[in-house]
């Protein structure tokens, strides 16, 4: 289970329409909830916007690999941990794609799609490996 502080769920979303038609990516910053039965119970305090170097945006994203060394050493040095990553798909579908499936890294970590065909849909997936694939994943609010 994934939930956002309403600040950056709403950043991923205003950051999603800013960039459309192009798909936006960035960072999502976070804790992992202490005691969780399976260990997969992230909160997101943060989303953090990264520039999307693919050479087609329109359709890819790519976080250009020094840009994300950066933003790993700032959000741990602020005491946070990288959670997951966020993307858009402007024009659909609200589901990993299968380019997002064979460039998924980071095991255990959420990948949230924000799509924009229709009204916002934020949805979000576990990465698990190349074995096991995405696995759909609650995603809430969380009460402030």
């Amino acid at each position: 289970m994934i939930e956002f502080t309403r600040p950056a769920y709403d950043a991923v979303v205003d950051h999603a329409r800013r960039g459309d038609p192009a798909e936006v990516c960035g960072v999502l910053a976070g804790k992992p909830v202490d005691g969780a039965a399976d260990g997969d119970h992230d909160v997101v305090v943060e989303a953090r916007p990264t520039d999307n170097v693919a050479e087609r945006p329109e359709t890819r994203y790519r976080i250009d690999p020094e840009e994300l060394f950066a933003v790993v050493e700032s959000v741990e040095a602020d005491g946070l941990e990288v959670v997951g990553f966020y993307h858009s798909h402007p024009a659909g579908p609200a589901e990993p794609s299968g380019t997002d499936v064979a460039r998924a890294t980071w095991i255990d970590h959420s990948y949230v799609v924000c799509a924009l065909d229709g009204h916002p849909f934020v949805g979000s997936w576990r990465w698990r490996g190349d074995d096991e694939g995405f696995e759909p994943e609650k995603l809430a609010l969380r009460d402030e």
